[in-house]
């Protein structure tokens, strides 16, 4: 099962695309991925949360483990990242990573993550978030493999 990642907001625009697609392309089993674009929501703040919030619990399993990336969460180094995922995919986890909208997510998605990750105290724009953890995944694959990708 690959990796789910479920983000609120545009297509990727073509610039992200590209990265995304070119660090994509080398992920490998159990680090290989799937998106799930869902659209914003046409509410207001605090109803755009809740509503986008209710879309993406629709799509959780009860066995997902879900990480949920937000700048208030755990900040983790990429061994630690690839540590994490590394267990959790060879203990037959399913592993669903969420990016909110721009509200980000209500209290019902925070309480059902497993694990807040931020990946740094600064709010990045979400299409950058999007090429930012593609890049990771692909950083803690080749770290959990031992290539020389990553120096320390």
């Amino acid at each position: 099962m690959p990796i789910r990642i479920i983000a609120v907001g545009k297509k990727h625009e073509s610039w992200v695309a590209e990265g995304i697609g070119r660090y994509q392309k080398r992920l490998k089993q159990p680090f290989k991925t799937e998106w799930a674009i869902l659209p914003h929501s046409p509410l207001p703040d605090a109803r755009a949360r809740l509503e986008e919030s209710q879309r993406i619990l629709l799509r959780l399993r009860a066995s997902d483990y879900l990480i949920l990336l937000d700048e208030r969460g755990e900040s983790v180094d990429s061994l630690e990242l690839s540590s994490l995922l590394l267990k959790l995919l060879e203990s037959s986890k399913d592993v669903v990573i969420v990016i909110g909208g721009a509200y980000g997510v209500d209290d019902t998605v925070l309480n059902r993550a497993n694990f807040v990750w931020s990946l740094s105290k600064l709010v990045f724009p979400h299409q950058l978030v999007r090429l930012i953890l593609t890049e990771q995944l692909y950083r803690a694959q080749e770290i959990a493999s031992g290539n020389p990708y990553h120096h320390n």
